[in-house]
């Protein structure tokens, strides 16, 4: 249960921190640097820092490189640790844990 709030929790994340690239995308900081910072930091930071810069004139975008390979890192990044978890959810007594050993 909790390996799949922690999951849920990360994507939520993510998603929410795509949604503030997207807004920065309009604005001078571009959607690759406002996605780092949402990433890094909390989605709501990063919002915060994301209004802070001026709009672009002319509804113009700003994308760069930046956004695409911090896009395509954290969906693989994101791939591994829900494999991980899974994996973890499926083998319990792989795990080390902290049990002792009966002496014969």
């Amino acid at each position: 249960m909790t390996a799949t709030l922690i999951l849920y929790g990360l994507i939520t994340s993510s998603l929410v921190s795509v949604l503030v690239g997207l807004l920065g995308a309009r604005r001078r900081i571009g959607f690759g640097w406002a996605y780092l910072l949402s990433i890094l930091t909390t989605p709501l930071i990063g919002l915060i820092i994301t209004l802070l810069f001026d709009k672009l004139p002319y509804g113009e975008r700003k994308w760069g490189c930046l956004g695409v390979i911090l896009a395509i890192v954290a969906i693989v990044l994101l791939i591994m640790l829900a494999l991980g978890v899974f994996a973890s959810v499926l083998s319990p007594g792989t795990g080390v844990s902290g049990g002792s050993v009966a002496m014969a």
